[in-house]
């Protein structure tokens, strides 16, 4: 199979590539290489994948200019989509709402665009936990509703679904969206929770903890994430007018893609600090706006539908970020 991944240069797209790769799959890399977080790590990863051999192409293109998207396609084949490049991040959708807008609406919609002229036969799309906004039921489920984001983050991927389902409705186009929960691991985000306590630990800076550490979150290894991500890939939802997962009777399904598993910050804090072999310095803050208090996924439609079994514990998959994180920056 040939899949167009987009944002390959990205944590979960680089982890993916290589996954596609080792089981022989030809792998078609597409990513702008924003400035969002430093670009060479993006760079790095990149050229992990390549390391690794098989069928790599890569493209430096933004998504959301789809003249350039169609340019640098043209006369490249490829029979599904992987769509997981947007841009990231709940606090940053404050200070620059446009770039949200131009790359998860407006990329999104020619990535769907694409897919329906290419006639792919399944396109997987990213989503987020953060569609659901200030749910206070718990743990969050695919059948719950999803109106009331509390960022304009989540206003975007809940925008992507929709624009989704138009699709799978108008053209029949087999579409998965995946609603990612707080995904750690090697080579991972600068941005992000295990990133940046594990720099500060280690370097004897205290660590802002927000709403004075009453915060939950269900954190997932990379491996179990890229798990799901193939699962879903090679079970495109069928045009039977069933109703599938997340309510659509086209051939659309939505699921969570987590580790049922919430834990508490502070744990996941005293794990890392076992890890680091330093204490952390806590600066305990006040709730940020657009965040919300407790992610916690309910898997029962990608375990019953797909199969996806999460395995990794904080108490393992901390420890491999750790000793990533000292190797890749010798320390």
């Amino acid at each position: 199979m040939r899949v167009l991944v987009t944002g390959a240069a990205g944590f979960i797209g680089a982890a993916l590539a290589d996954a596609l790769l080792a089981r022989g799959d030809a792998v078609i890399g597409m990513d702008n290489m924003n400035a969002y977080y430093d670009p060479a790590l993006k760079r790095d990863r990149i050229e992990r994948v390549r390391a690794e051999g098989g069928q790599f192409t890569f493209h430096t293109v933004d998504f959301a200019d789809m003249a350039a998207l169609q340019g640098a396609l043209e006369g490249d084949p490829f029979d599904a989509i992987v769509h997981l490049g947007a841009q990231a991040g709940v606090r940053y959708s404050i200070e620059n709402p446009a770039s949200y807008v131009q790359s998860n609406l407006v990329g999104h919609a020619n990535i769907l665009e694409l897919a329906r002229q290419r006639g792919v036969a399944h396109l997987v799309y990213a989503s987020s936990s953060s569609v659901y906004g200030g749910n206070e039921k718990l743990p969050f489920s695919v059948d719950d509703r999803a109106d009331h984001p509390v960022s304009l983050y989540a206003a975007t991927k809940r925008a992507d679904e929709m624009m989704s389902e138009a699709y799978a409705h108008l053209f029949r186009l087999p579409q998965t969206g995946l609603r990612f929960f707080t995904v750690y691991g090697p080579w991972g985000r600068p941005d992000m929770a295990c990133w940046l306590f594990t720099a500060k630990i280690l370097s004897g800076e205290p660590i802002q903890v927000f709403n004075q550490g009453e915060m939950w979150r269900d954190f997932t290894f990379i491996d179990d994430i890229v798990a799901g991500i193939v699962a879903a890939l090679d079970h495109p939802p069928p045009d039977d007018g069933a109703i599938k997962a997340g309510g659509s009777s086209k051939p659309h399904a939505l699921y969570n893609i987590g580790n049922h598993r919430s834990e508490k910050l502070t744990d996941f804090i005293a794990v890392l600090e076992d890890a680091c072999g330093k204490e952390a310095l806590i600066d305990l803050q006040p709730m940020q706006p657009g965040d919300v208090a407790r992610t916690y996924a309910d898997i029962d439609a990608i375990r019953a539908d797909l199969g996806y079994a999460p395995t990794t514990t904080i108490a393992e998959g901390v420890p491999r970020f750790v000793d990533w994180y000292r190797g890749y920056h010798g320390v």
